[in-house]
């Protein structure tokens, strides 16, 4: 019991070191880039567009180590079943269809609740990116 609670610490660790890093890099990026964008459609699309597709990337790395742990402790058939019981966990989709073993199946909840915040995380810095312009464009600058 204690090995896998360690094995679950760690696999929450390393979910939220991808995901800090990752806005920490789409952070500087948009800093960089908010700082000389026109406030007009376009511009400010585009950049919405590319932190969407980061944010993107970084969960599917999230889930994917969930994905590859599963695998690797056989706890799913194959890497595909892996794949998806990963993905819908992750995003508190919970079809049910496919299902961890008993030993593992409290990993479920933890990925699913880590997933949440993960996204919670990513829906503030979409957000905080929003908001940056918009009081740029009221010509606010400080709060």
């Amino acid at each position: 019991m204690i090995a896998k609670l360690l094995i679950a610490s760690a696999l929450v660790a390393i979910t939220v070191i991808i995901h800090a890093a990752g806005i920490g890099m789409a952070l500087s990026h948009s800093l960089r880039v908010t700082d000389r964008l026109e406030a007009r459609f376009w511009p400010i699309t585009w950049l919405l567009i590319r932190i969407a597709w980061l944010l993107t990337l970084f969960h599917l790395c999230e889930i994917a180590v969930w994905a590859l742990f599963f695998w690797w402790q056989k706890c799913l058939p194959d890497v595909e079943s892996s794949f998806y019981f990963s993905g819908v966990t992750y995003a508190t989709l919970g079809y049910g269809d496919v299902l961890l073993p008993k030993e593992w199946r409290l990993f479920g909840p933890l990925e699913a609740l880590i997933g949440s915040l993960m996204c919670g995380l990513s829906v503030a810095f979409f957000f905080g990116v929003l908001a940056k312009q918009f009081l740029k464009r009221l010509d606010i600058k400080e709060l």
